[in-house]
């Protein structure tokens, strides 16, 4: 059980959902998981419940990220991410610069932050959140599929790196997880959490946050010889595919 390996491990998007229960998981583990989001009462309140150090923080904020420097951090997990609707027809400027902001940029300068440690230490282990829709096409969200079709690029540019080091890199893309992303998206109020379930996930089979959590457990626990490059997980019922050929009447 390579956890005995890890002491430490950094997890951001921590204040809710994936990166919430991801947090829970290590702390039961035994590691001392440093939680990073921006929301500092949910932050102070997962603190409370499973002894995580909360840093309340802007993942676009690189001069806050950088701050974090000074930590040593066996496991790293990029899963903070944004979305917005729409493609890019009808995106506006803020919702691509916070997309690439949060889904790209930080997770870059976070790699680029600690892996030399773990590089200098011959160990450690990045997970990087991503998506389907970094793999496949539908339509849509445009800027979203791009920043996560980067982060595998990313996921797999980092074991060229370190390549000749005991360095594991994770990819999961999830299919539709049971989160609050969609809510988010129609203005986060309840009225908008309200409309979220019942247009994306009432009445259907969708992953729940167990279930991503349970996958990157499985890869950390992993034996340290085997790296799962990555895991693409989705519901039962769901599946990429469909190729559309539109008629132009002349």
């Amino acid at each position: 059980m390579p956890y005995s390996d890890y002491r430490t491990a950094l997890v951001t998007g921590a204040s809710t959902g994936m990166g919430a229960a991801t947090v829970e998981k290590f702390t039961a583990q035994g590691l001392t998981v440093h939680a990073v989001a921006r929301n500092r009462s949910r932050l102070e309140e997962l603190a409370e419940r499973t002894g995580a150090i909360p840093h309340a923080l802007d993942l676009a904020d690189t001069g806050a990220l950088e701050e974090l420097g000074g930590l040593e951090v066996d496991v790293l997990v990029n899963n903070a991410g944004v979305s917005r609707q729409g493609n890019v027809l009808s995106s506006t400027r803020e919702d691509l610069d916070d997309m690439v902001d949060i889904n790209v940029r930080a997770v870059l300068q976070l790699v680029r932050i600690f892996l030399p440690g773990m590089v200098e230490r011959d160990l450690g282990h990045v997970v990087n959140v991503s998506s389907i829709a970094g793999l496949y096409n539908f339509f849509g969200h445009t800027a979203y599929h791009a920043t996560k079709a980067a982060v595998h690029q990313i996921s797999r540019q980092i074991r060229n790196d370190t390549v000749g080091k005991r360095i594991r890199v994770t990819e999961i893309a999830p299919g539709r997880v049971e989160t609050e992303i969609f809510g988010r998206n129609l203005g986060g109020t309840p009225e908008a959490m309200k409309e979220a379930w019942e247009t994306f996930y009432e009445g259907y089979e969708s992953l729940t946050t167990e279930d991503i959590v349970n996958a990157i457990d499985f890869a950390v626990s992993a034996p340290r010889h085997a790296n799962l490059g990555l895991i693409e997980i989705m519901p039962t019922f769901q599946v990429p595919g469909g190729l559309t050929f539109d008629r132009r009447e002349a």
